[in-house]
């Protein structure tokens, strides 16, 4: 039987370092992984290129054993079904399906690491060469890469909605094709998000969250074109979604639980359209009973403390917090540098245009054609200042935006396993009561009261062992989820912080190329 846990005292937290908490586990992986399914007949494993995930980094979600001197022991066979009755028992380890499927941290570098290859207006309009889209694979080696693209509009007014194609590649065999392009709504989306969370959140997982809600953005989008007229070029709020979307379905398919899940592969291969999330409504009375679910639970979260067993746990909390709080802080300092640049992007192109009139009015030939190429410059490096504010946006804002939303999933986990500790300490009430009305009724000779209640105090001692099970399951499960969380976000800050630098580098050579080019008609002015 189960007894209670008591938190010891803890000294005051401080961790300086955002990037402290990441760990660095080198494993040699030996394992076997055994489909069960006809279509991946004859899969091996590959030699995993220097742009993914390496071994080296990476956590097995699952395994129980123990560390030996930091190093798990990753040698048990591993058994994959096709359509896992617990997907939770047989889970292939981390090692063996990145390296089976190389979606990795390639995809997802490669959605934020893409400002060399494009344009002015490439940020906005998330072009990428097939080159940068595809992950390399070798000949024996499995990938998937995903991509959501052209978004629709259907219909026409309030009634009318938006659908983006989902392009899958993939050569892994628990899928039926290798390549598919579906059609899907935002509803879908949150569908698969609500289908997941309801699977795996209440176990300890790390279930990625979907881009928010924007009924002012969406009304705008119905109201008017799928386009805005200007080049026809998409509006701002339909192309941030659609990257939204793409780094959502990037995160799901990097999971080695929920990339094998079968409403995810469903999501990605059925071309036939998905049943109805009508629950996602705000509006809904599922989306009602949904606030007032929230509300209650933010209730009981200020209401109950739990008294902590585990100091990890309290010291994970705390750094998370003071994460948040830098987080937060860099991206308010991100909004305002995206809109000093856009300003700036305005200003020179009204210099510009400014220029432009005053040559039209210059007698002097050599001045007003001076004039006349300043203005053109000045209407290049509004280009430039367009593509570092969208850099700013695309890939520094949207990736701490997406570790906002991911930490408020951590803080749901961490609330489940508080709910998983409540019904343990209640079911421990519960036979504490139970066997003192057993006593009560010895003391006072009711024999025929005492057999049932303690059948009940069997019953109860029953539920406080599953119950204590569940508590000591979904903490084990939370540690090697925030592991590789830790070392995910490690390897995304990184690849962000060398495309951004690329980035301003190229702006900052265009800059000094195209002053570079006045120069000699400048000085040509007699």
């Amino acid at each position: 039987m189960a007894d209670d846990r008591y938190a010891p005292k803890l000294d005051e937290f401080n961790d300086d370092d955002l990037f402290a908490s990441a760990i660095e586990i080198k494993v040699e992986a030996k394992a076997d992984i055994s489909i069960e399914d006809d279509r991946s007949n004859g899969l091996s494993p590959i030699e995993e290129q220097s742009h993914n995930l390496s071994a080296a980094d990476e956590i097995d979600l699952n395994s129980d054993s123990e560390y030996k001197d930091g190093v798990p022991d990753t040698k048990a066979k591993i058994e994959l079904r096709s359509e896992p009755e617990d997907i939770f028992e047989d889970i292939p380890d981390p090692k063996e399906v990145h390296g089976e499927t190389m979606v990795g941290r390639s995809t997802l570098e490669t959605l934020v690491t893409s400002p060399r290859t494009q344009s002015c207006n490439a940020y906005h309009t998330g072009t990428m060469t097939e080159d940068e889209k595809v992950i390399t694979a070798e000949s024996d080696g499995k990938f998937i890469t995903i991509s959501v693209k052209d978004p629709q509009k259907i219909g026409d007014g309030i009634s009318s909605f938006l659908t983006y194609n989902v392009v899958t590649r993939t050569n892994i065999g628990l899928f039926k094709k290798t390549e598919m392009t579906v059609s899907r709504r935002f509803s879908d989306f949150l569908g698969l998000h609500d289908k997941l969370a309801e699977k795996y959140l209440h176990k300890g997982r790390l279930v990625p969250a979907p881009p928010e809600k924007n009924v002012v953005g969406t009304t705008k989008v119905k109201m008017t074109g799928g386009q805005t007229e200007h080049e026809g070029k998409l509006p701002e709020f339909v192309e941030r979604r659609r990257a939204a979307l793409e780094r959502y379905l990037i995160r799901i398919a990097i999971h080695p639980i929920f990339q094998v899940d079968p409403d995810f592969r469903e999501f990605l291969e059925c071309e036939d359209e998905l049943p109805r999330a009508s629950n996602t409504s705000a509006l809904s009375g599922a989306g009602v009973l949904r606030l007032f679910n929230r509300m209650g639970e933010t209730v009981t979260k200020i209401a109950f403390k739990m008294g902590e067993s585990d100091p990890w746990f309290e010291e994970r909390h705390q750094q998370l917090e003071t994460l948040e709080s830098q987080f937060r802080r860099l991206q308010a300092s991100l909004e305002g540098l995206y809109s000093h640049r856009r300003e700036l992007a305005f200003a020179t192109a009204a210099l510009g245009k400014g220029l432009a009139l005053l040559s039209n009015g210059e007698d002097h030939a050599g001045l007003s054609r001076a004039l006349a190429k300043m203005a053109e410059l000045h209407d290049k490096l509004e280009g430039v200042h367009n593509d570092q504010s969208n850099a700013d946006f695309y890939i520094l804002h949207e990736l701490i935006k997406d570790y906002l939303s991911l930490l408020g999933v951590v803080k749901d986990v961490f609330h489940e396993r508080v709910k998983a500790f409540q019904t343990w300490q209640h079911a421990q009430q519960m036979l504490a009561k139970k066997r003192e009305a057993v006593d009560r009724w010895e003391s006072t000779g009711r024999s025929d009261k005492v057999a049932p209640a303690k059948d009940e105090v069997l019953e109860w001692e029953a539920k406080v062992n599953r119950s204590q099970e569940e508590f000591d399951v979904i903490s084990k499960a939370i540690k090697k989820e925030l592991e590789l969380f830790d070392l995910q976000r490690v390897k995304d800050f990184k690849a962000a912080f060398i495309s951004y630098l690329e980035a301003q580098m190229k702006a900052q050579d265009k800059i000094i190329e195209h002053w570079e080019t006045y120069m000699p008609e400048a000085k040509a002015i007699a």
